[in-house]
């Protein structure tokens, strides 16, 4: 039985991209997946620095962060949009748990050994979609991860969610809907 992780690289109340994320959790939930939907917000790092790294070692909540993710064999990352790239935090969270290394691996293991799939949500035309395209590039070339073809860029964020979460616009619920199902099935996949 595969299992999958839902979070957005936001903590801001009323985020479009933490609806994103609980709207795919509980796609993920209605079609018999176990899923967890986590928050960043209970994950603080400090701003990466290879000074601190050295003198401490990873902060105790990248490692949090780093074994939660070991549990799931596929995560959903919901991604705003800062000035065309993903935000600092969902960065900042990535290199951290990138520099965990346990004995007998490296750092990007536990990026190599899942699947993942991305979303965003963003109150502009393009809906996240340069955030996307830089952290795809972040999650495959920088840590090596394999991330499934499909994804869901959701424009107009302000007035693309209904009273309870899901999208207004019935072809992007159902995009929403076969990104989660993709990812399961790419996960059942990538573990067996």
């Amino acid at each position: 039985m595969i299992r999958l992780l839902f979070f957005a690289g936001s903590t801001r109340e009323g985020s479009f991209n933490r609806k994103l994320a609980s709207l795919a959790h509980h796609i993920a939930e209605a079609n018999g997946i176990e899923a967890v939907l986590a928050s960043l917000k209970d994950y603080p790092m400090p701003i990466y620095n290879g000074d601190l790294e050295a003198e401490d070692g990873p902060p105790e909540r990248a490692r949090a962060f780093k074994a939660l993710l070991h549990e799931y064999q596929g995560v959903f990352i919901a991604s705003p949009e800062y000035n065309s790239s993903v935000t600092p935090l969902l960065k900042n969270t990535l290199d951290w748990v990138s520099r965990v290394r346990e004995k007998g691996e490296s750092g990007l293991d536990v990026f190599k050994s899942r699947v993942f799939a991305i979303g965003g949500a963003s109150p502009g035309h393009y809906g996240a979609m340069r955030s996307l395209l830089q952290l795809r590039q972040i999650l495959e070339i920088g840590l090596g991860a394999t991330v499934i073809p499909q994804q869901i860029a959701v424009h107009r964020a302000r007035d693309a969610f209904e009273a309870d979460g899901s999208l207004k616009d019935e072809a992007h619920q159902k995009h929403c809907k076969h990104v989660v199902e993709e990812l399961a099935i790419a996960a059942r996949r990538f573990v067996s």
